[in-house]
């Protein structure tokens, strides 16, 4: 059996376990530069406050019923999700535990009887709750998908106790797919879920009973035979280890503002460059080849959201390297080459790939050793790290910063910062 621990309205729910005047009120978390709704808790969504719409078109009802806004504070919301992640592994073992995204994780619950399971669910939402503050649901299900459809239940009916469902029987596995749209089925996304629909298949337990063949033909190959295999039980879908080192590194920030100067545009891709020089040099690793993109603003004339053109390139690095100054100096001179006098861009980012270990770089016989600018760069990571902020940095990044992105309802990183600390009077 497998099951699927989820947080509920989880980013609301971090800023509420730190506000508990806020229990019982709407509240919505925005995106970067409190630009869309990400995320909603149960009063705000009775209200009718769409998901992932944009911020100024719900601002009347928002306004008019005092809805509590949070512009997203990724350091709490991350520092929160490892502790219930760490508190599920108590509970069935790290080699057990899924971390699916910041507020999934799944479990390999086979070693535990079928007649436990019920009070092993109790004992980890209770904990949770207790321990992190956290409210979360739990399905289980013979397979992945199963468990994905048994917490869709579990979320969606509010008289369940304690939020578990546990599809432990044939009879429970039918009726729970015959309650479940296929366009709520784990892997169906919305062009899919149009395209069944006109063909008659409604429910996920239609999709369970389409031929193999047919879902290879229409349903994205052996994603879709996968997908049926798993609605009947047979699993398709196993336990993935933790990825410890990253193939690929990317930073990118959307802007407060619209930057139309080469100087802001040289210090926000300076910052990001560091940015993923640390992300390397945490993972031991050295990049091969550094990459940048620009995205310029351009005039919204359709009703629906849409990306404007990307302007990107790229570089291949004399030597592999994590030394920020390195990559500081690819990556301004290639905005340098691709930034154009008069445009405004609306966000930008740096990437590295062609990863390798920092141990293993070889070495160039005409250049000095690099031993000294690891050593540096080492010393000023520590800084940063010991006092929680770029408290050492390279003058290429700027001071004022006036491009970075709006974060005007930000809340303390409560469990992180020792200045930030949650009062209580």
């Amino acid at each position: 059996m497998k099951a699927i621990v989820d947080c509920n309205s989880f980013y609301c729910s971090c800023e509420q376990v730190f506000r508990p005047d806020l229990k019982g009120k709407p509240i919505v978390v925005l995106s970067n530069n409190d630009g869309c709704i990400i995320s909603r808790n149960p009063e705000a969504k009775r209200l009718g406050i769409g998901q992932a719409g944009p911020f100024f078109k719900e601002r009347p009802i928002i306004e008019e019923h005092n809805v509590t806004l949070f512009s997203s504070n990724y350091n709490l919301y991350g520092d929160m999700s490892r502790r219930v992640m760490e508190v599920l592994k108590l509970f069935v073992g790290e080699d057990n535990v899924e971390v699916y995204s910041v507020d999934e994780a799944f479990l390999d619950v086979d070693e535990f009887p079928l007649q436990q399971l019920h009070i092993l669910s109790e004992e980890i939402l209770h904990t949770i709750k207790q321990w992190t503050g956290i409210q979360t649901s739990i399905g289980i299900g013979p397979t992945k998908t199963l468990s994905k459809v048994a917490n869709r239940l579990a979320k969606k009916h509010h008289e369940i106790a304690n939020k578990i469902v546990i599809l432990d029987t044939q009879e429970k596995v039918i009726a729970a797919l015959q309650q479940t749209p296929v366009g709520d089925i784990w892997g169906i996304g919305r062009r899919y879920a149009d395209k069944l629909l006109t063909l008659g298949v409604e429910t996920a337990w239609d999709v369970r009973n389409l031929s193999e063949a047919w879902a290879r033909q229409h349903l994205g190959g052996v994603v879709g035979v996968r997908m049926v295999k798993e609605l009947r039980g047979e699993p398709a879908l196993f336990m993935q280890e933790a990825l410890t080192k990253k193939k690929m590194i990317a930073t990118s920030r959307m802007f407060g503002e619209a930057v139309t100067q080469l100087a802001d545009i040289k210090e926000a891709i300076a910052t990001y460059a560091g940015r993923t020089a640390e992300k390397l040099r945490r993972q031991k690793s050295a990049a091969s080849v550094a990459s940048i993109f620009l995205v310029p603003q351009e005039k919204i004339e359709s009703p629906h959201f849409q990306h404007g053109p990307t302007v990107s390139t790229y570089t291949i690095l004399p030597q592999p390297t994590s030394l920020t100054h390195e990559l500081i100096k690819a990556a301004v001179t290639m905005a340098v080459s691709i930034f154009q006098e008069g445009k405004k861009y609306k966000k930008a980012g740096v990437i590295v790939s062609g990863l390798v270990p920092d141990n293993a770089i070889q070495a160039n016989l005409f250049e000095e050793g690099k031993s000294i600018g690891r050593f540096l760069m080492d010393m000023v990571d520590n800084i940063n790290f010991s006092m929680r902020g770029d408290v050492v940095k390279f003058a290429a990044s700027g001071v004022t910063r006036n491009w970075k992105m709006r974060q005007q309802q930000l809340s303390p990183r409560y469990t992180m910062r020792w200045e930030e600390l949650c009062e209580v009077k």
